[in-house]
């Protein structure tokens, strides 16, 4: 969520190295293109199996975007830093689906994505 066309931006370089590193894909943003072969999406899509939403939005721009990532179900949502949003958390425990402040590109680089 938050994913940009700008490759100075953390969201491409993560789009890149999941895609580097053999993850499917989906993308969501407010301008469509394509990042590594990846198209960003820039309406919401309802996607089967997502195991990682990974923020890339602050929180104040995440309220609209609750129901939508809650209704995918996703095993965790991984938040970036300058993404924490505890009023988030609590909706997503409700829900029994698993969160964390982390750094994707940390996790990718560390073999514990």
């Amino acid at each position: 969520m938050g994913a940009s066309l700008n490759p100075s931006r953390y969201s491409n370089l993560a789009i890149v190295r999941l895609v580097d590193a053999s993850h499917k894909v989906v993308a969501f943003g407010l301008k469509e293109g394509e990042v590594n072969g990846v198209n960003i999406d820039t309406e919401l899509e309802q996607y089967d199996n997502i195991n990682t939403v990974t923020m890339y939005l602050s929180a104040q721009h995440q309220k609209e975007y609750y129901a939508y990532i809650m209704s995918l179900n996703p095993k965790r949502v991984i938040f970036n830093p300058g993404t924490e949003n505890p009023e988030f958390y609590k909706l997503l425990s409700e829900k029994s689906i698993q969160f964390e402040e982390s750094c994707t590109l940390v996790l990718l680089s560390t073999n514990q994505y």
